[in-house]
């Protein structure tokens, strides 16, 4: 999967957007801010993103895990669930997840839940993901076999146990 652009440890233009509306499809699901920013590899060999969302301000801490997000060097991806693209804050947020790459092989990708525990593993960054976000999923479907189907039955006569019935 490596190319000169795209070392294996580092994700894919593709993958950077695939993440990216991944929070974006959160947020809108949430109603709330969704980010998900990329952690370089230069401390751990390899990249990674979290997924948090910012706290709001009437929710206690203490019941689930708390992370920061953002700054003036983050790179997060998506449209930041509509906060300010320039904005270079620093948010606490609730952690909800992160994947990260990996060079065991077949697998590429991690899932790291909120306890910071290895939950999945797979080659294919889609099956960690809680929605389907493919670029075909809002394509027509192809009918070319419902077609071929539909001239093999050609015959007027109706299915067995149904019966037309005419206006007049």
């Amino acid at each position: 999967m490596s190319t000169p652009d795209a070392p294996e440890l580092v994700f894919t233009t593709e993958e950077i957007e695939t993440l990216g509306r991944t929070a974006d499809a959160l947020s809108a699901y949430l109603g709330r801010a969704v980010l998900a920013e990329i952690v370089g590899a230069e401390e751990t060999g390899f990249e990674w993103v979290i997924f948090a969302m910012p706290l709001d301000k009437n929710e206690d801490e203490s019941e689930f895990t708390v992370v920061q997000v953002g700054g003036a060097q983050a790179r997060i991806v998506g449209n930041r669930g509509g906060l300010d693209p320039k904005d270079n804050a620093v948010y606490a947020c609730r952690y909800l997840w992160a994947i990260q790459l990996s060079d065991a092989e077949p697998v590429r990708f991690i899932k790291v839940d909120e306890e910071g525990e290895e939950v999945a593993w797979t080659e294919t960054l889609e099956e960690l993901l809680p929605f389907a976000l493919s670029e075909d999923a809002f394509a027509p479907e192809d009918d070319t076999d419902e077609d071929e189907d539909e001239d093999e039955d050609d015959d007027d006569s109706p299915e067995p146990g149904v019966h037309s019935h005419t206006l007049h």
